[in-house]
Formats: structure tokens, C-alpha cells, sequence
């Protein structure tokens, strides 16, 4: 491209936008599907310290359904629910609510298994 000067433009900011551009999207792609793992997890985490706190009032089993259904709503896998462990202890006098799972994220040039162990501790 030839300016009113008579003086060539170089391509560069056209490509340096271009690339810019391209890595801005994948960012965004990858970030997108990782935080997804890590959405779902601050939401079962959210459900756990819920029920840990109203704990006193309610029996285990109410709330291992409580959170099994939240883990279904959630869309997490079924290993969540089976590892699920309520434990309450007499001294001091607490609750805590755990579980572990993976999820795997398979994008290109990225594979990963992120293994979460979300837990939750109340006193009663």
C-alpha cells in the first residue's frame, strides 16, 4: 500500500491485531472450559458449607439427599455422591461434609484430569 507520501505501509499492525486477536480467543476458549471445572466445584462447595451450617437441625441422611441432588443439579460426576462423608465429631462438637472426584477436560494440546476434594466444616 503506497501512501499520499509515496512512502510504503507495512503489514505489521494488520498482522500483530490478527495474532493479538487469535490469542485473545484462545485464552478465552481455554479459560471458558477450565473455569467451568472450577464453577462447579465453588458450587458444590457453596451447597456444602449451606448444609454444614444447618447441620444441628438436621440428620445425616437429609443431608447426604440434600447434597446428592445438588451434585446431580450440578452436573457433577456420579463419584461425587458415592465418596460423599458426613462426619460429625463430639470434641469439638462439628460437622464436616467432604467428598472427592475428577473431572477431565480434553481440549486441543491440553489435556488434564483436575482431581477436587471439596470440603465443608461447621460447628454444631
Amino acid at each position: 500500500m503506497v501512501t499520499q507520501r509515496g512512502e510504503r505501509r507495512r503489514g505489521t499492525s494488520t498482522t500483530g491485531c490478527l495474532v493479538s486477536l487469535l490469542v485473545l480467543v484462545a485464552v478465552l476458549y481455554y479459560g471458558v472450559n477450565i473455569g467451568e471445572v472450577y464453577f462447579r466445584y465453588y458450587r458444590l462447595a457453596d451447597e456444602m458449607d449451606t448444609q454444614a451450617r444447618v447441620a444441628a437441625a438436621l440428620d445425616n441422611g437429609t443431608i447426604q439427599r440434600r447434597v446428592a441432588m445438588a451434585i446431580q443439579e450440578i452436573g457433577l460426576p456420579e463419584a461425587a455422591s458415592a465418596n460423599l462423608q458426613i462426619t460429625r465429631s463430639p470434641s469439638p462438637r462439628q460437622i464436616t461434609i467432604e467428598t472427592t472426584y475428577s473431572e477431565f477436560v480434553h481440549l486441543p494440546l491440553f489435556n488434564h484430569t483436575f482431581r477436587l476434594h471439596p470440603r465443608a466444616t461447621a460447628p454444631l
